[in-house]
């Protein structure tokens, strides 16, 4: 490994939304000064993790600026859980930024689709990219709004639409029309996606049947981050198994299967 890429950061803030535990919050480390693009990711390991748990957890970047580097993370297990009652001061060892990322074509209408806390490398790219107003977003999410830190979306995006599902096998079909009817405005564009499992398989069947290119964003449990322990691996289109850190995470939807 690159020793400078493996770095030691001190938390500078853990942002709950105001809730004192939260499930979704922003989790901003000093910054590293890395050069990143959105769409790569980072592996954390809080030295309060002490020897349980033993792995690294992946997590997207967001941003970095000069407050910090900083990820929209969602405590779903112990070891984000953990990382929700980190304190301002303490250590964190950071390897990144790993993996591909997603294209930017200033000229190409580009529509970004996300579930959940897949907005995260959304973030960074609309903030970067040099023609907001050729860029569109949906978000599909169940938590409130106010959990996600939409001010960090510029104020020239083309523009934004959000999709609160209540978990009723309505909303599932509602979301899955509205995927359908923008990503078939894109079939000259390109299309990104982030978000969990059955969300990418849907945008990728949409996707190819709108003749639309896009891009996957897969989500997936890792433990070195590195391509190394063989955890992390999905099926390309050739049938061969290829990780999804070291070869991903962002793969050309015609590129993957996505079996189930």
């Amino acid at each position: 490994m690159n020793r400078n890429r493996c770095l030691d950061l001190t938390v500078v803030s853990v942002d709950g939304f105001g809730q004192a535990e939260p499930e979704q919050f922003v989790l901003t480390l000093s910054s590293p000064g890395w050069k990143w693009r959105p769409g790569q990711f980072a592996m954390l390991r809080p030295a309060s993790f002490r020897q349980d748990p033993v792995w690294a957890r992946p997590l997207s970047i967001a941003f970095q600026d000069d407050a910090g580097l900083s990820f929209l993370v969602q405590s779903c297990g112990r070891g984000t859980g953990l990382m929700a009652r980190l304190k301002p001061g303490e250590t964190v060892t950071v390897w990144g930024p790993i993996g591909t990322w997603f294209a930017s074509e200033p000229e190409t209408p580009t529509l970004m689709l996300a579930g959940g806390v897949g907005l995260a490398p959304f973030l960074g790219y609309a903030a970067r990219h040099p023609a907001p107003d050729r860029l569109e977003l949906v978000h599909g999410h169940r938590l409130p709004l106010s959990a996600f830190p939409l001010g960090r979306l510029p104020e020239g995006l083309g523009r934004s639409e959000f999709f609160l599902d209540r978990g009723r096998p309505e909303d599932v079909a509602r979301f899955i029309g509205l995927l359908e009817s923008r990503i078939k405005d894109y079939a000259g564009g390109l299309v990104l996606a982030c978000g969990p499992m059955p969300f990418l398989r849907t945008v990728k069947r949409l996707a190819e049947a709108a003749g639309a290119r896009a891009q996957l964003s897969l989500e997936s449990r890792m433990a070195c981050g590195l391509g190394a322990c063989l955890g992390c691996v999905t099926e390309n289109v050739a049938g061969e198994l290829v990780q999804v850190c070291a070869r991903g995470p962002v793969f050309w939807s015609t590129d993957v299967t996505l079996a189930e």
